[in-house]
């Protein structure tokens, strides 16, 4: 099987091959970090930490970075409404970035650089582009020369005379040009500045991720992703910047996830239906958003609402059951070590069916299909009376390295009940066998209120946390 994916920059599927065999090299833009994230950050910050963990599933090396814009104007602008500094605000909403998103359940980057620790690497990309004439110095600020690099536009699909008549852009009498873009800024009175060869100053926002691409992973990577907002100006710009440095390709694949909408609406702040992730998660299971962020094909624009919440939080709990179930009867099933033939069959057959779509381009959705073939097979060899653990250890085996790829799973297990529940669930026990059933239920209501689910079944007492 061949992993295919979507190329923005030649806008089709190509066969992915790394640079190194073996090894990925990928970097996805991370967040300016001057307030807490919201839902619509939460598509690449998933979507992309899927692809990162479905590739180690195929034994690749991957090094993993995504940075931290910790200065720019809406940092001291927003340093200056709180009375705080920069590095201050910086701190704070790191930390915010960094539980919201281990809450969501993503795997820690390889690296996280920032900004202000890599000031000299991005003064040196600058001076290297005002050496080839690429860009120029003016009262103080740097811009890059777009008319002196030939492919500018290549990734949006635009060229120069399309940007001059068509998109809006801000006068500056300083510039040559109004698409050049501003490289380093001069800093204005009391902000934050470090000196440079063009006096004191902070970097633009598009040259730190060259200059960090290059340092950490080097001339060219494999997987550069982001936002489809990205595609222009950002990630266009870092094109021109690094390949007029290197004089080679920054990466041979740009990914860029669609957007997010709410309630059929774009997400804005005129509109003011931005969610904080922070905030969702006080409401559902931090799986359910990320099945949802999942449900949809990441090039697909994806609708948030609460009818689309409850669907993902049933279609979820029908995974999440057939796991907790299967996990239940193992401890309980036939020590016996056969396992029918057609069985083993049946769920490589549907491993492959899980791999083919996540090999066409990451599609998650037609992947979480073969994730319900699966619970589907589970829940007929449930129903038998007597059950073989190494098939019950099959099957849990395999719905884990799904999700070893998806995220999904709550992996709960029996030893996070505490003494209190546990004693409460033995005294119920007790209170049905001698028919107390009132005492019964007035427990079984007690556990639900401390998030505790039980089920009858044959085999016994079992529980999970709603």
């Amino acid at each position: 099987m061949t992993l295919r994916v979507y190329n923005t920059l030649t806008r089709k599927k190509e066969e992915f091959v790394p640079i190194e065999p073996g090894k990925v090299k990928m970097y996805v833009c991370g967040p300016t970090v001057y307030n807490y994230i919201h839902i619509g950050n939460g598509r690449p910050v998933i979507f992309f930490d899927v692809v990162r963990r479905y590739l180690e599933s195929q034994k690749y090396e991957v090094t993993y970075i995504t940075n931290f814009t910790d200065v720019d104007d809406k940092m001291i602008r927003k340093a200056e409404e709180l009375a705080v500094t920069v590095p201050e605000l910086a701190e704070t909403f790191i930390q915010a970035f960094l539980d919201d998103v281990k809450t969501l359940g993503v795997h820690d980057a390889t690296l996280n650089p920032r900004v202000t620790e890599n000031i000299q690497e991005i003064i040196d990309f600058i001076a290297a582009l005002v050496e080839k004439d690429f860009a120029y110095e003016a009262r103080g600020d740097v811009y890059y020369r777009t008319s002196k690099f030939a492919e500018y536009g290549k990734l949006s699909n635009q060229n120069l005379e399309e940007l001059q008549y068509g998109i809006r852009i801000e006068v500056d009498d300083r510039k040559e040009s109004p698409q050049d873009f501003v490289l380093w800024k001069a800093a204005k009175p009391g902000e934050i500045y470090w000196d440079s060869p063009w006096g004191q100053g902070r970097p633009g926002w598009h040259i730190e991720c060259s200059a960090m691409v290059r340092k950490y992973l080097g001339e060219t990577i494999d997987i550069h992703g982001g936002g489809q907002d990205l595609t222009f100006p950002h990630h266009e710009c870092e094109i021109a910047q690094t390949e007029a440095v290197t004089g080679h390709p920054m990466a041979n694949y740009w990914l860029h996830n669609a957007f997010l909408n709410i309630d059929n609406e774009k997400m804005s702040k005129s509109l003011g239906n931005g969610i904080l992730i922070r905030d969702l998660v006080k409401q559902i299971k931090p799986q359910v958003f990320r099945f949802f962020m999942l449900s949809a094909h990441y090039r697909n624009p994806l609708n948030f609402s609460d009818e689309s919440l409850k669907q993902a939080s049933n279609a979820l709990e029908r995974i999440q059951n057939a796991y907790d179930n299967l996990k239940h009867r193992l401890t309980t099933a036939s020590a016996t070590s056969e396992i029918e033939p057609a069985l083993t069959d049946r769920l490589a057959a549907i491993a492959n069916q899980f791999d083919d779509k996540m090999n066409d381009d990451f599609n998650t959705p037609d992947a979480i299909t073969a994730v319900f073939d699966l619970v589907a097979e589970a829940n007929l060899y449930l129903q038998q009376e007597r059950v073989n653990a190494a098939a019950l250890q099959l099957f849990l085996d395999q719905l884990q390295a799904f999700d070893q790829t998806l995220g999904i799973l709550s992996q709960q297990t029996d030893e996070l009940l505490d003494e209190e529940i546990e004693q409460l669930i033995i005294e119920r026990t007790e209170s049905r066998k001698s028919k107390n059933w009132a005492r019964a239920d007035e427990i079984r209501d007690l556990l639900t209120e401390k998030g505790i689910f039980l089920e009858d079944t044959p085999q016994g007492i079992r529980w999970r946390r709603k």
